[in-house]
């Protein structure tokens, strides 16, 4: 559960970039108010929710806005005046305020253990590796489903999906063959770099590209940070 009123992060990027953080794990909602210096109501956050067709808990949401001195604030507050937006997070790794302790969460050393290995050979990829990205996207649930639509273990979008010859997405061994091919093609682009892959697998190559590194997105931090940690626990199981 976040702690009201604490700040996710203050980041000074132009509202130029901002229009331009188009990512797979979250999705965006303008609220409809349009009066500064009113209070939200809780209409505003009902029509959010309307708009994306989801229930908005208060552990899954972050408001942003652009602040006085023209910073971009992240925050699990709506702000108490001018307008902002609504993130819903929904990977499993993905909340910033996430109240998990990542270093001791239980780990899923048995599951798909052939379909892991299997994965592992054909794309020259730590059996760890797809662990810990499995256990970041969808904490093993095969039929897990985003609210912008990723499918399964590995949280494959649709297109991608597609592209990777995937006839279901929610079938173990497809899923995760597929997601480690996509894995790899990311960890070539990025000449071994983990962080770097891990960062393109959550908010999409062109965003890493485009930042020269982690995307300065609290989601991306947050979900590279705890799939290295998972990382270095699937290591020594």
């Amino acid at each position: 559960m976040m702690k009201q009123g604490v700040l996710i992060g203050l980041l000074c990027i132009s509202a130029a970039a901002v229009a331009e953080t188009s990512k797979p794990h979250f999705v965006a909602k303008p609220s409809n108010k349009g009066v500064l210096g009113k209070a939200v109501s809780n209409n505003a956050v009902h029509n959010a929710s309307q708009a994306t067709g989801v229930t908005l808990d208060q552990g899954e949401k972050v408001y942003h806005y652009i602040s006085a001195s023209g910073g971009l604030v992240f925050s699990d507050h709506a702000p108490q005046q001018g307008h902002y937006q609504v993130l819903l997070f929904d990977c499993y790794a993905c909340k910033p305020l996430s109240n998990i302790n990542w270093n001791a969460i239980p780990l899923f050393t048995s599951k798909y253990q052939q379909q892991i290995a299997m994965a592992a050979r054909e794309s020259q990829l730590e059996p760890a590796l797809i662990r810990a990205v499995i256990h970041a996207e969808s904490a093993f649930k095969a039929a897990a489903v985003s609210k912008t639509g990723a499918q399964g273990l590995m949280q494959l979008m649709p297109a991608t999906a597609n592209e990777l010859g995937v006839s279901d997405a929610f079938h173990p061994e497809q899923n995760i063959l597929a997601g480690s091919r996509y894995l790899a093609q990311l960890l070539k682009r990025f000449n071994g770099d983990i962080v770097l892959a891990c960062a393109a697998y959550n908010a999409g190559a062109s965003r890493v590209e485009q930042y020269n590194g982690v995307p300065p997105f609290p989601e991306t931090q947050a979900y590279v940070e705890r799939v290295q940690i998972l990382l270095k626990r699937y290591r020594n199981t």
